[in-house]
């Protein structure tokens, strides 16, 4: 079944609100996230907590009403950021509920709390993620089709192993150390239509819950043949999410990338 029956005038009257996903555990990034929440790891030469630059990168688009879905090492987010008035933005927070697990119950979990509602135009953000993404440009381009989810996407994801091609007799004809990859990949950034809850209530058996975003909502809404766009980007991102992209992340990068943040 569909749920197409909001009206344009229903669409244009949504409200962007930004969701940032910072509730995790951070189990690839141990030992780091056994003294850090993982958005609070600092980052660049100036040691600022990773999630500064997202809610920074959020503000420089005229984002300014955010929503974090936190739950473990919570209080270290709440106290660095407290109500977002010293960053220009207004914070709200939702703590992760004990019987739903999941991101795409997370954001169910703060619809039921009433911090999120059917009026909203969500801009969902991991946040283990960097990236200089023209936020603005992916919102425009949401409204302009008509979506009820946009997914941002990236055309260059360098995988981190080699690419061997083989001949018949498996000789080596040609290798490839760390390759891009040529297919579109998620970074970490869509945008949801806030009549996406009505399909997570669907989806939900009222009891305990365990759906992810990426893995359960985008297909459900597939299936159920709404409308789910690819926004392809070239733009820098850098996914955060292992100790080992933690300790290749150099500063001269940041600086390069995110310098105009500040």
């Amino acid at each position: 079944m569909s749920l197409n029956s909001f009206n344009n005038q229903e669409k244009s009257e949504e409200k962007v609100k930004a969701v940032v996903l910072a509730g995790g555990e951070g189990l690839r990034l141990r030992p780091l996230t056994y003294y850090f929440q993982k958005c609070m790891i600092p980052i660049g030469s100036k040691q600022k907590p990773l999630l500064e630059y997202v809610i920074r990168l959020l503000r420089y688009h005229s984002i300014t009403e955010v929503c974090i879905l936190a739950g473990y090492k919570a209080d270290q987010i709440e106290n660095y950021f407290d109500d977002g008035r010293r960053f220009g933005v207004k914070i709200s927070y939702v703590l992760d509920a004990f019987n739903m697990k999941g991101t795409a119950c997370a954001l169910l979990n703060a619809y039921l709390a009433g911090v999120l509602n059917e009026n909203n135009l969500l801009l969902i953000y991991y946040g283990d993620i960097l990236t200089n993404l023209n936020i603005k440009d992916v919102l425009n381009y949401h409204k302009e089709k008509g979506a009820t989810a946009t997914v941002v996407l990236s055309m260059n994801y360098p995988i981190q192993v080699g690419i061997a091609e083989l001949s018949n007799d498996f000789r080596i004809v040609k290798f490839v150390e760390k390759p891009d990859l040529k297919v579109p990949v998620s970074i970490g950034v869509l945008v949801l239509s806030g009549r996406v809850f009505a399909y997570l209530k669907q989806m939900w058996n009222g009891g305990y819950c365990d759906l992810d975003i990426m893995r359960d909502l985008i297909p459900f809404l597939i299936s159920r043949n709404e409308s789910v766009f690819g926004y392809v980007t070239s733009s820098f991102w850098y996914d955060v999410g292992t100790t080992e992209k933690y300790e290749k992340l150099p500063n001269y990068t940041i600086e390069k990338e995110l310098s105009f943040l500040f």
